[in-house]
This record gives structure tokens, C-alpha cells and sequence, in this order.
């Protein structure tokens, strides 16, 4: 049995947080989160109060029957005041003070506002919510939410929905090494199951998928796929990979072996007793 995902206090056993947002029908989200079987859900406050009464109840039934823990998001919001209005509606609908901030600076990358993602926390902190900032991998912007008093972090791969996978490899294995002991998990840009396996090969906690499963052809095959390949690359870092060598190293013990080297044999009896 792996280790335990812990954040906020509360423990899961999976470390993959899945999405629940283009799915082509309800049955495939219900089918795909039951074969992924995930940490948490995430939901958009503007998905729930969006679509009609009956659809609308119809979605929250499904995600109640699915007894998995809700991430309520902030999705959309482009100002802090914007996101703080929005994770309040959320806490009273969803009962529940975990949110997943979002703040996006620019609607054409939709990366985040780094100073309204602050704002936000610092402010969201206070009001006792539970939050975890969607971010980049820059170290400033995360020491900053750190210093809000958020637990956890949920740094980019990529831009949303894109699945070019880590595009700043660098920089997220510097920011693991920097901030060694609080909860990274990756959101945004996965595209691929070993895209997901090599993030958390790298030691980050978990992963958040949603269109990357979503939008494949077959969205509960992928979504079993990804399951497996969070667990693959948890078991991995734990197992602790080999280092890296610059020249090849044999795999085969010199001692023992039944044959003779090549330059043995080339001497004769007088040089090898000599």
C-alpha cells in the first residue's frame, strides 16, 4: 500500500484529482471516476449555477453519489475580489472550506495573476478557507503563498488544456528542492499518462487532470491509465532511481567470470607467471 496523500489534515489513498468538466455525458464521468478512483473532484461554482435547475441538480447528485472529497474552484475569476466573492459562494454551496484558487492574469495563456493570487490567498487564509493556489512554478510566487498560509501548492505543467506536458522541467524540480515539505501537486498541461508518471517520478505529490481524460477518445480507459501511472511514479521516487552515470557501467561482476578477458589471453604462460 503506498503512502498517504496528506493536505489539510484530511489523508487520501489515491494521489491523482480529477476534474469534472467536458465530459460527453454524465455516465462517462460517473464511469471514469470510478475506475480512476481519485482523491478529490474539482468543480466549478460557475459549471453548478450555470446550466439549468434540472441539470444542474442532476451533476450534484452525481458528484454526492460519488462520496468523493469536493475541490470547489474559482475558475473564470480574473481579480482577486472576483475570486473571494466566488469561493464564498462556493463554501456556502458545497459546504466545505478547501477551494481551489484561480486567478488568471491572462486569458490568452490563462496563466495566473501572480499579485491577485496573493491578494486572494492572504486574503481567503483569513477567512478560514483551505487554500490551494493553481500557480506557476515560479519560486517567488510560491514562497509568497506559502508566507499567506497556504499548505499546499498546485504549480502548472503547462497552460490549461494544452497536454504539452512540463514545459519548464527545470524549474519545477528546483522548486520540489526548495520547498521539500509542503504538498506540490502538478495542475494544468498533462497530457499523457507518462507525462504524469515522470512529474511524480521527480517526487511532486499528486496530479490534477481534467481534459487530458476528458477529451480522450475513450476518456475511462484514460482515465485508468493515469491512475495507474500517478501510482507507477509515487512508487518510483519511493523506490529511490539509480544515479544518472555519464560513461556506461557493466552489469555483469568482473569476479567469476568464466572466461578470460581478451588481453589474458593474448599473454603467454611466461608473462602471466612473471
Amino acid at each position: 500500500m503506498q503512502d498517504p496523500l496528506t493536505l489539510y489534515g484530511q489523508s487520501f489513498t489515491s494521489r491523482l484529482l480529477l476534474g469534472t468538466a467536458r465530459y460527453d455525458s454524465p455516465s462517462l464521468l460517473s464511469d471514469a471516476i470510478c475506475v480512476a478512483d481519485p482523491a478529490m473532484l474539482t468543480v466549478s461554482l460557475r459549471r453548478q449555477l450555470s446550466g439549468s435547475k434540472d441539470s444542474g441538480q442532476s451533476f450534484w447528485n452525481l458528484l454526492r453519489q460519488t462520496q468523493r472529497t469536493l475541490l470547489p474552484n474559482t475558475a473564470g475569476c480574473l481579480s482577486a475580489g472576483e475570486a473571494i466573492k466566488t469561493a464564498c459562494m462556493a463554501r456556502e454551496l458545497f459546504q466545505t472550506n478547501l477551494i481551489k484558487l484561480e486567478v488568471i492574469g491572462d486569458e490568452v495563456s490563462l496563466q495566473p495573476d501572480p499579485f491577485g493570487l496573493v491578494e486572494a490567498a492572504i486574503k481567503l487564509v483569513k477567512l478560514g478557507f483551505q487554500v490551494l493556489p493553481y500557480c506557476t512554478e515560479d519560486w517567488v510566487l510560491c514562497s509568497r503563498l506559502m508566507d499567506a498560509g497556504c499548505e499546499v501548492l498546485m504549480p502548472w505543467a503547462a497552460p490549461i488544456g494544452t497536454g504539452q506536458g512540463p514545459r519548464n522541467p527545470r524549474g519545477l524540480r528546483d522548486l520540489r528542492e526548495r520547498a521539500p515539505d509542503i504538498p506540490l501537486i502538478v495542475d494544468a498541461g498533462i497530457g499523457l499518462p507518462s507525462q504524469a508518471c515522470q512529474v511524480m517520478e521527480w517526487g511532486f505529490d499528486g496530479v490534477l487532470l481534467n481534459t487530458a481524460v476528458s477529451r480522450a477518445l475513450d476518456p475511462v480507459q484514460m482515465a485508468s491509465a493515469f491512475a495507474n501511472a500517478v501510482k507507477g511514479g509515487r512508487s518510483a521516487f519511493l523506490a529511490g532511481p539509480m544515479i544518472v552515470q555519464e560513461r556506461a557501467v557493466s552489469s555483469t561482476p568482473e569476479i567469476g567470470r568464466p572466461f578470460a578477458s581478451e588481453s589474458s589471453r593474448s599473454e603467454g604462460p611466461a608473462t602471466r607467471m612473471a
